[in-house]
């Protein structure tokens, strides 16, 4: 009986236990149970920044910057972009989409609408006006991009709670890696020397933006100089500083060296600062007075900033990549970004934030560089092609100008006068091809809409296909010889400085480390791509990757 009676009030103990829990779970979650996630994440791309950069100026870097990032973070160490041309505009929006110009629309920074044959700057916008300037540098939005970003997928996910912003000096990098539906994108007007936005995102700037602005930060860096920050000397990386074949000065300037004498030469162009260290730091100002000035990092949810350092883009075109003053730049964005870093520790907390650092695209070496150490290269002359092609076919067609554009190395006709006249499309098309054909430097001239009869390595037709938009794209692609970039001479020996948009690893191959909360340590050699970055990220958070998305996420990467 004594028995009976314990075991009563053990089966009467387990219904009252179990009808507790069944009443518990039905009560709305704990605060510790939700998903967890950063405060922060925080996106650099730095403009123009071959891979190599990682590792080229590795000892001279100091521990809270770029090494940091490598010593504590995780470093993907063959990624790649997945299209061409390698292009600031499609590259920034390839990190935050994961998608590619044949989806995305973002073709180049400047493409031709073949409905119309009308140029169209990639974030152009007629409807909107500047917000803290009257010029017309405030005419942008993000209209033009065809797809989500990971920063709208954050939004969408905490029902517009996240709080996103990006920063850029140049207008691109800030607009499309912060989306649709950011709550402010912010890029710098040389005309008033502001930072600014537009009416598609607000009609005044923010209290912490106007007092940014009344600073006057760009002078007072500019009054500065740009002087070395070590002994010319010991800059063993580099070429000598005075390298006029390779390196273009600035106006005003005696010889392409440091110091500049920037104190001297902006007088009245304040957007000067675009071409030294300078406008890395002050970019990397505002960055800070954005998180203090809308608190991110303080929400209940994640909040996103996405930051492009341009001005190594600026300096890399004008100096190239074996110059003094790309070594300097680099020194100098290290410094700074390790004192962001100690920021972001403070404020938001070590540990509480996530951030990957990449790159839109890279650099080729300066072809007058190569060939004085016996390494093929050479310039090919867009500008004068175009000119032969429409004589040639003016010759025999008798319709001018029918070639309206060779951006992008693609030929893009005029299809309104072709129409008009009547002409088949597949015979110019096939005049122009056997033309480039016999050009030096060039490699291959393929019609794009045969493209999957080209003769040419599979890699490069993945590439290809990858950025045709029929939207947006010309008809012929042309890809040069290795070495080999479009430009026109600045002097009777040749282009100084460089530029990029090939297929070339020296173009398409980019660094991607990410560091902080939810990210393991180590590297990985195995080949990731540039579409991987916002499907990575999404995983991070926990959330959909964008819409046009074709990447895969690296889950060597994440701790979860």
């Amino acid at each position: 009986m004594k028995f009976k009676h314990l075991l009563l009030i053990s089966l009467s103990f387990a219904t009252v236990s179990v009808s507790a829990q069944k009443k518990k779970t039905t009560t709305a979650p704990a605060a510790s149970a939700s998903i967890p996630r950063p405060k922060l994440v925080v996106g650099l791309v730095v403009d123009q920044m071959r891979w190599d950069y990682l590792y080229r100026y590795y000892d001279r870097y100091q521990t809270g910057g770029f090494k940091r990032m490598l010593n504590e973070g995780f470093t993907c160490e063959n990624t790649n972009i997945d299209y061409i041309p390698t292009v600031t505009a499609a590259g920034h929006t390839c990190i935050y989409t994961g998608s590619i110009p044949a989806i995305h629309g973002i073709v180049g920074n400047d493409f031709i609408i073949q409905a119309t044959g009308k140029s169209m700057y990639c974030t152009d916008d007629s409807t909107v006006v500047a917000v803290g300037s009257t010029s017309k540098a405030g005419q942008m939005s993000p209209r033009n991009l065809l797809v989500s970003t990971i920063t709208d997928e954050l939004r969408l996910a905490t029902n517009f709670r996240s709080k996103v912003i990006g920063i850029a000096l140049k207008d691109r990098g800030g607009i499309l890696p912060a989306g649709h539906s950011a709550n402010a994108a912010y890029w710098f007007d040389d005309a008033s020397g502001n930072w600014i936005t537009s009416t598609y995102y607000m009609n005044d700037l923010p209290a912490w933006v106007k007092t940014f602005n009344n600073q006057k930060i760009a002078e007072k860096y500019l009054k500065q100089d740009w002087n070395p920050l070590y002994p010319i000397n010991t800059y063993v990386q580099s070429a000598p500083d005075n390298s006029d074949r390779y390196e273009g000065k600035f106006a005003g300037a005696a010889t392409p060296t440091l110091p500049v004498k920037t104190s001297e030469l902006y007088k009245g162009h304040i957007g000067m600062i675009r071409s030294t260290p300078f406008g890395n730091t002050m970019t990397l100002d505002l960055a800070k007075a954005a998180i203090e000035g809308e608190k991110l990092g303080e929400n209940t949810v994640t909040d996103f900033l996405a930051v492009s350092l341009s001005s190594t883009d600026y300096v890399g075109h004008q100096f190239g990549p074996n110059s003094v003053e790309v070594e300097d730049t680099y020194l100098r964005l290290d410094q700074d970004l390790a004192a962001f870093f100690n920021y972001l520790d403070a404020t938001v907390g070590k540990g509480n934030y996530s951030v990957f650092l990449s790159a839109d695209h890279g650099a080729a070496h300066n072809p007058n560089f190569l060939k004085d150490h016996n390494i093929p290269a050479g310039v090919w002359d867009e500008g004068k092609a175009a000119k032969e092609m429409n004589t040639m076919i003016s010759d025999k067609y008798k319709v001018d100008n029918l070639i309206i554009s060779m951006d992008n190395y693609q030929v893009n006709f005029n299809n309104a006068a072709l129409a008009k006249a009547g002409i088949n499309e597949e015979a110019i098309k096939l005049d122009c091809i056997e033309y480039l054909k016999k050009q030096p430097g060039i490699a291959y001239a393929i019609d794009l809409q045969k493209i999957q009869e080209a003769n040419i390595p599979d890699e490069l037709r993945s590439m290809i296909i990858n950025g045709y938009n029929a939207e947006h794209s010309g008809v012929i692609q042309i890809i040069l010889k290795p070495a080999w970039y479009t430009g026109h001479g600045t002097n009777d020996r040749g282009p100084t400085g460089t530029t990029h948009g090939t297929w070339n690893p020296y173009d398409s191959h980019i660094p991607l480390v990410f560091m902080g909360w939810g990210i393991k340590h180590g590297s990985l050699t195995r080949q990731t791509h540039m579409t991987d970055i916002s499907a990575t990220v999404a995983s991070l958070l926990h959330i959909q990757a964008p819409d046009g998305c074709v990447g895969k996420a690296i889950g060597e990467a994440l701790k979860n």
